[in-house]
Parts: C-alpha cells; structure tokens; sequence
C-alpha cells in the first residue's frame, strides 16, 4: 500500500492555517524540505517526519490514520481554478485539493518562450494533453514535436519529458496526470 505523504501533509498544513515557512519555522527545517515533502519530491526520514508532525501538532499514528472527506463538488467555474504555476507558465488546477485523488487536470497556458527547463522532468506516473491554441514543443526522452491546436500527447512520466511553447502567440493546453504531480 502506498500513502502518498506529500498531499497528507499538504492537507493538515493548510486545515491548520499554516505556511509551509510557518511550519518549518516551527518543525526546525528549512521551507524547501516541506515544499520538496509536499510535492513528493523528497521522502523524509521517520524521525524528519515525527519533527515536521510535531510542529501541526499531529502524531504519527493520527497522521496516518486520517482520511479526510473526498471533496464532493463537481462543477468548477473559470474562476474557481486554482493558481498553482507561477512566471510564463500558467497551470490552472481544477479542485484546491487533490489529496485522495487519483487524477490531477490543469489548463495550462505557455507564454512565448515558456519553457519547463533545460533538466527534463522525470515523476511517476501518467499524463497526456491536447493543445488547444498555439504551438507546444514536447520531447519524450529523445523524441521532440511540435504540436499545434488538436494535437496530443501522452506518454508515461518516468520518461525525461519538457515543454516549451514556440511561436509568436501563448499556447494553450488541457492536461491530465495520474497520480497528481504537483
């Protein structure tokens, strides 16, 4: 069985009103090891784990014991997405919490030049896309293409994968993941 610990303490955090900096200010961590914990980047240590716990407060059992309610809502207004990318790249995410969820489905806008960076990404699970304005370069390990409005993608995201709109105009992309991965 496998707990995804990332969105669990993302969760409690925010059912506490706290900051990632608040908590690690609390936990005696730096903000990156929560922010890395959170996005399933980083599995922390037993012990790391029981400090970070300590700081909600929460104990190690109740932290795995508990299942919060799933979200029962299932219609989203354009302005009810949620924000979750930052700079050139828009990702809008549709539900604030994932936690429980198995699929994570974003509108994603690219701006001219928009790239997700020279290292390519690299995580588990699935995702896939259909661009629906502008031109979206994608490279899947050592394949690259360009993608116009009505192409797609989908592949499996433990292959290096990148993203870069090219042309004069921003890109526009729905996407889906499975687990979610931001």
């Amino acid at each position: 069985m496998s707990v995804d610990i990332g969105n669990r303490l993302r969760h409690l955090r925010l059912a506490r009103n706290l900051s990632q900096r608040e908590l690690a200010k609390r936990a005696g961590v730096t903000n990156s090891t929560i922010s890395l914990i959170e996005s399933n980047s980083a599995n922390p240590s037993v012990g790391a784990l029981k400090r970070i716990l300590d700081g909600i407060p929460i104990g190690l059992a109740e932290f795995f014991a508990f299942e919060p309610d799933r979200p029962k809502q299932a219609f989203y207004a354009a302005e009810e997405l949620v924000e979750i990318g930052k700079g050139p790249i828009s990702y809008r995410q549709i539900g604030e919490n994932l936690f429980g969820r198995s699929l994570q489905i974003l509108k994603e806008c690219y701006q001219p030049g928009a790239d997700t960076g020279k290292v390519p990404l690299i995580h588990d699970g699935e995702e896939g896309g259909i661009v629906l304005s502008g031109r979206l370069e994608v490279t899947v390990d050592d394949e690259r293409r360009v993608l116009g409005p009505g192409d797609a993608y989908y592949f499996e995201s433990r292959r290096p994968h990148r993203f870069r709109c090219v042309g004069p105009v921003p890109c526009d992309v729905i996407s889906a993941c499975t687990p979610p991965s931001f």
